[in-house]
C-alpha cells in the first residue's frame, strides 16, 4: 500500500511510529527541541525498517497530531470528563506522562509567565518545583 500526503495512518503504522517515539533517546531528542527535522528523517527511516512508508514531515504532522489529542483527552480526564477518549491514549500516557509541559501561570501583577508542570498531576507522583 502507497503512502502519499493525503492517506490516512493505518493502526499499524501508528503503532510502528508509537513504538519507535517511546524510545528513550528519541524522547530525549525531541522534548525541548525546536528544529527536530533531523531527528523526524531519522524517524521516518526507521519506519521504513518497519515496514512503514512514510515521509517525514508526515511523521511530524502525526506526531502533533497525536500530542495534541493526548493532551486534549487529558485535560478533559483531570476536569472530570472520562467520556472523551482516543485510541492509544493509555501507549502516549506511558510516553508524555513525564514529559515537562510549558503553561502560563497569572502573577500577582496580572501579567503571565511561562513555568514548566508536568501532565500527571496526581498526588502520589513527586513534583519538584
Amino acid at each position: 500500500m502507497e503512502s502519499g500526503a493525503g492517506k490516512h495512518w493505518t493502526e499499524e503504522e501508528v503503532k510502528a511510529l508509537l513504538s519507535v517515539w517511546s524510545e528513550k533517546n528519541i524522547r530525549k531528542q525531541l522534548h525541548g527541541t525546536l528544529r527536530n527535522k533531523g531527528i523526524f528523517i531519522y524517524i521516518a527511516k526507521r519506519l521504513q525498517e518497519l515496514g512503514v512508508c512514510r515521509d517525514w514531515k508526515q511523521c511530524r504532522a502525526k506526531y502533533k497530531n497525536l500530542k495534541y489529542e493526548y493532551r486534549t483527552v487529558k485535560y478533559a480526564h483531570n476536569s472530570g470528563d472520562v467520556t472523551k477518549t482516543m485510541k492509544f491514549f493509555h501507549d502516549l500516557d506511558a510516553i508524555l506522562r513525564y514529559e515537562p509541559v510549558t503553561q502560563l501561570a497569572a502573577e500577582e501583577n496580572g501579567r503571565c509567565s511561562a513555568t514548566e508542570t508536568q501532565l500527571n498531576t496526581s498526588p502520589t507522583t513527586e513534583r519538584t518545583q
